[in-house]
């Protein structure tokens, strides 16, 4: 492994920290200080952040019948290494909240590679001799396992069935119109039925209310699942997996807004709860990078000793707002600093952000109550030497400098009403390689491939 990639790795020490961070700030959000100050600016201007917000105030008016939140989370990281520096630092990407994917696939590709490199001296699928590779293996990738622990660890604490007479309970993942990225979801409901035992059903967004209901005359509001192919039989949800909804597209019309209401009221546990999801925004990790002003960090996390907050602050990337009085509009807005700088919107998926020289121009073309969408941040500059192959989805084989992104799982489960963590566990990993003239980074959207990690 080059100094950069041995520079990411080390951020598998901040995953469990971070979790209880965004936990934090979703009570924040939830209590109207602190973040919802930022967030306040977007509900006025970002219809799906306004959306959102709406569904939490509705299900608040009524009152929350689940107060165990689940996050299913990623946090992704590059190696930071600027002309004139003599080390690589660690560099936080952005931070996960919803959907976070591959982790299935990705330990598929350390599997095939462990393989490659397992086999003997002339097998046609061996890698050829290498001193790299010679008696190395990749780290054992746990991401499935990790998700699925955190699934399962939300399905047992739900407790027995709060139906009249009792139902069996399942779990339940919704999922896109079209999903492409089957495979890699399939691996968390394979262990999570063939390990834990739980049943696990998918149903595609746009049939929430189709094939399931809160039954009116309970109070516990239990969401109950009619799996379309078993006419009369019934299942008690007990969380609710979200690989949806994570962006406007998803919700197509006024009744998939009803459907995620309809899910954020009932007591199925969600990963994650609308709360969460508004956690994840862009806006917030901009705040906790702030650094002047209130010390956000040090607020949602202060059982946490200062050494662990210095590092968690070293990982930061300056990132600005674009407010008039704001340091971020003049550096975006010129040439010159916005070659240096990344654009991004509130939104999650992959393929939104604006790049270096094409920042001024977006800007200009947009009305400016519109800039609050945005978060400007500096741009990470990646290790020059780093070289590999890669397989492009169109099966065009490239060679030449690369980035890579390596990302952490983990899972947490806490109880929003009195903040207790139930679990914490980090564990797994995503790596990902894309040719370094390449700006975005999605797997899904072809700009990367999957990857992973040698250490030497």
């Amino acid at each position: 492994m080059r100094s950069g990639l041995a520079t990411l790795w080390k951020s598998k020490e901040t995953p469990p920290i971070w979790h209880l961070a965004h936990g934090s700030i979703e009570l924040c959000v939830a209590d109207l200080d602190g973040t919802k100050s930022s967030l306040s600016s977007l509900i006025d201007v970002d219809d799906f952040i306004s959306h959102l917000w709406k569904v939490h105030l509705a299900v608040k008016e009524e009152g929350y019948a689940q107060t165990l939140a689940l996050g299913l989370y990623r946090s992704d990281y590059m190696a930071h290494f600027p002309s004139g520096a003599t080390a690589p630092s660690l560099k936080q990407v952005e931070f996960n909240t919803i959907s976070s994917s591959f982790g299935g696939l990705s330990s598929l590709v350390t599997s095939l590679h462990s393989e490659l490199l397992s086999s003997p001296p002339g097998n046609p699928i061996s890698y050829p001799s290498h001193p790299l590779l010679d008696s190395n293996q990749p780290p054992d990738n746990t991401s499935v396992e990790t998700l699925a622990a955190g699934l399962a660890t939300a399905h047992t604490a739900y407790g027995p069935s709060k139906s009249s007479p009792a139902l069996p309970t399942c779990i339940l993942v919704l999922v896109q119109e079209g999903e492409r990225n089957v495979f890699d979801q399939l691996a968390l409901s394979r262990q999570l039925t063939r390990v834990h035992k739980i049943p696990v059903f998918r149903l595609l967004s746009s049939e929430t209310l189709d094939h399931t209901h809160i039954p009116g005359s309970n109070p516990s509001r239990p969401l109950i699942y009619r799996p379309p192919h078993a006419e009369g039989t019934e299942f008690e949800v007990t969380t609710v997996y979200l690989r949806c909804f994570y962006t406007p597209t998803d919700y197509k019309s006024e009744r998939d807004w009803e459907a995620r209401t309809h899910l954020e009221r009932s007591a199925a546990i969600k990963c994650p709860t609308v709360l969460n999801q508004l956690a994840g925004s862009k806006v917030v990790q901009q705040v906790l990078a702030e650094e002047t002003g209130p010390d956000h960090l040090a607020n949602f996390l202060s059982r946490t000793d200062p050494a662990t907050l210095a590092r968690l602050r070293e990982t930061f990337a300056p990132q600005y707002d674009l407010s008039v009085s704001g340091r971020g509009r003049q550096l975006a807005l010129d040439p010159e600093t916005a070659a240096n700088h990344v654009l991004k919107p509130q939104r999650e998926g992959g393929g939104n952000n604006i790049y270096k020289e094409a920042i001024p121009e977006f800007l200009q073309s947009l009305p400016e109550p519109e800039w609050k969408r945005w978060i400007l941040m500096e741009l990470i500059q990646p290790p020059a030497d780093a070289k590999n192959v890669a397989l492009r989805p169109d099966g065009e084989v490239l060679s030449g400098h690369v980035i890579g992104e390596l990302g952490i799982y983990g899972t947490i489960l806490w109880d929003q009403a009195g903040g207790k963590v139930l679990h914490n566990e980090q564990g797994g990993w995503l790596m990902r390689t894309k040719a370094k003239d390449v700006n975005e980074g999605g797997v899904a959207t072809g700009f990367s491939s999957l990857d992973s990690v040698i250490l030497y």
